[in-house]
């Protein structure tokens, strides 16, 4: 086990390495356009020159990249040009909010989606399987933007229920998250629900499962206790793997809804041009990424003792 934490964090470390370099490339091989995207297009050229001399772009490249890598590791990310404050501040501020509603999205979907999936699976070929395998076909078969507009018709302007802006930067309101979370619940319910129900399907066909049906072990505690933590190594998987699709999907829930979180600042980054600010969010984008990964990989080891014990 020790074993695999340490080959775990340096796959992390390598991976975050690599990641950087290739953003270092990117973005800070060319100091002319990081002069121009730090100053403005009409600023001047002595004016450009001497921002980088007083900021180090004229030290060689492998100087530049240990420095730039420094400051990312201490949190000195620069100052946003669009929010004017310091892009540390701005990060923290949108991660947050898009931790909320990464929050209530898993306490909703995965408590649904595995339950949903379990009693598919256990029920392979009934009605009661038909019905749940097409309402997760339908749901997984829309995209988060066609499900915000279906439901801000429905909810917003016809039923007048919910609102249609989230402000959770400036106050929690649980109204506010319902429209949001929906949406991606509703695109990712039936994805991890059909996992669920697979792999249910699987263990139940297996031979310590049938003898313990065999020797009168009642069937709930079957389920429960002997099947269920098997069928959940895959269901586990995908779920963390979905930590990763919420940082690039809530991108088009969090532009819709106007919720101000992670992803709707990459965007605003993106479009302005906001250097400093397009590094961090790459960069903290990664770091989630791979740390995510990594986790996922040493817990699936609890889960699967075969992995355990190699």
């Amino acid at each position: 086990m020790p074993r695999i934490v340490f080959r775990r964090l340096v796959y992390l470390i390598a991976t975050m390495l690599a990641a950087s370099l290739i953003l270092f490339g990117l973005f800070e091989l060319s100091p002319e356009s990081v002069a121009v995207d730090a100053l403005g297009q009409f600023s001047t050229q002595e004016q450009r020159m001497l921002w980088l001399e007083q900021n180090g772009y004229f030290e060689p490249a492998y100087v530049r990249y240990f420095a730039w890598l420094g400051k990312f590791v201490t949190g000195d990310l620069g100052m946003s040009r669009v929010f004017n404050a310091p892009v540390a501040k701005v990060l923290v501020d949108r991660l947050s909010a898009t931790g909320i509603l990464a929050l209530f999205f898993f306490a909703t979907l995965i408590p649904i989606s595995l339950t949903l999936g379990v009693i598919a699976g256990i029920q392979r070929g009934t009605l009661v399987d038909r019905a749940i395998t097409l309402f997760c076909v339908i749901t997984t078969s829309i995209p988060p933007f066609a499900s915000t507009v279906l439901l801000s018709t429905i909810f917003v302007f016809s039923l007048h229920l919910l609102p249609g802006t989230s402000g959770m930067i400036d106050g929690f309101s649980f109204r506010e998250l319902i429209m949001p979370v929906t949406a991606l619940v509703l695109y990712d319910l039936g994805y991890v629900a059909r996992m669920t129900r697979a792999s249910m399907i699987d263990v139940m066909a297996r031979p310590y499962i049938r003898t313990a049906v065999l020797k009168g072990v009642p069937y709930p505690v079957v389920i429960l206790r002997h099947a269920l933590r098997n069928a959940l190594i895959a269901p586990f998987t995908v779920i963390m793997l979905h930590v990763n699709w919420l940082i690039g999907g809530v991108i088009v829930v969090e532009l819709f809804f106007a919720y101000k979180g992670f992803g709707s600042l990459i965007l605003e980054a993106t479009l302005s041009r906001d250097l400093f600010l397009l590094e961090a969010c790459t960069m903290t984008a990664v770091v989630i990424a791979v740390a995510t990964q990594s986790l996922a990989d040493i817990a699936y080891t609890f889960l699967n003792p075969r992995i355990r014990f190699k």
